[in-house]
């Protein structure tokens, strides 16, 4: 239901395009793991894997089951919630590997967090929770990085500011780009896996930032960088 749902919704709020592809998933299973810039990048993202024909089980935030008609469809279609910063956020890790060992494929959001920032423009993903590292610690599965840049066009910034990206967008339609890059095979101890990773996920939300040209902070975290034109 997530996925169709974002596939019909998303091309009305702008133009989305998908670059790289999802391989099928081994035995040990297959972590997608995205970029998180805006409140709608989960939508842009399930809408790009719906094109390329996967329908992850996703990890979200506890707080989505609180809404009586949704929290239902999530808890019937498998996705897994994330009480963070409580005793129960290792359920989740519980849950996924799981999913994993069922040949699911499943989707995260390492960053577990949004930007501060209140611009419109992209940046690189800001650091890694452990959960991603010790997942994969524990169930050996491949890590596929998902850079996805553009869905801070839609809606980012104040809860105002948010409302009315979301109302016009229809009318700007922004231009929205996903990209797929290769699986990674995490190694080394937890602070390893999480740097391997996040460099990953940078370096395919970098393709998806050229490609749909997006602006860019002057300087991303870590690095020198210049404003792209849109």
């Amino acid at each position: 239901m997530l996925s169709r749902t974002a596939a019909s919704l998303v091309p009305l709020f702008g133009r989305l395009s998908v670059t790289g592809t999802v391989a099928p998933a081994g035995g040990s299973g297959t972590v997608l793991v995205a970029n998180h810039t805006s409140l709608t990048d989960p939508a842009v993202v399930l809408a790009a894997l719906h094109r390329l024909g996967v329908r992850p089980v996703v990890m979200a935030t506890a707080g989505l089951w609180r809404v009586p008609w949704l929290g239902r469809a999530l808890d019937g279609e498998g996705h897994i919630p994330v009480a963070r910063g409580t005793a129960r956020a290792s359920a989740a890790l519980d849950a996924a590997a799981e999913a994993l060992g069922q040949g699911r494929v499943l989707l995260m959001y390492a960053e577990g967090r949004l930007p501060a920032r209140t611009d419109a423009a992209d940046s690189a993903p800001g650091p890694f929770r452990s959960g991603l590292a010790r997942l994969t610690e524990r169930t050996g599965a491949l890590v596929v990085p998902v850079g996805q840049a553009g869905a801070r066009r839609i809606s980012s910034g104040s809860t105002v500011k948010q409302l009315a990206g979301v109302a016009t967008a229809p009318l700007r339609r922004p231009s929205l780009h996903v990209h797929v890059g290769a699986p990674v095979r995490l190694t080394g101890d937890v602070a390893a896996r999480t740097d391997q990773a996040r460099a990953a996920v940078t370096d395919a939300w970098r393709t998806a930032a050229a490609l749909v040209q997006v602006p860019v902070p002057v300087r991303e975290p870590g690095r020198r960088s210049s404003p792209s034109a849109r």
